[in-house]
């Protein structure tokens, strides 16, 4: 996944994007250590908050533009 990547490329903060999904800061580090499932409602607002697609984030595309 490109949790991290995008995450820093927006100078973002995990306790940032935490906030921003209405989760602790441990379950946001748990995502992008894929030691936790993210939830589908999760991974729209991520999308929506890096302007990007699901399939970006999760690396089934190499193609960041949304559709």
């Amino acid at each position: 996944m490109r949790l991290r990547d995008l995450r820093e490329d927006n100078d973002y903060t995990q306790a940032f994007v935490a906030d921003y999904l209405c989760i602790r800061q441990n379950t946001y580090s748990q995502y992008e250590n894929e030691l936790r499932q993210i939830p589908i409602s999760s991974l729209i607002k991520l999308s929506e908050l890096y302007n990007t697609s699901i399939d970006y984030i999760v690396g089934i595309t190499d193609n960041p533009k949304k559709y």
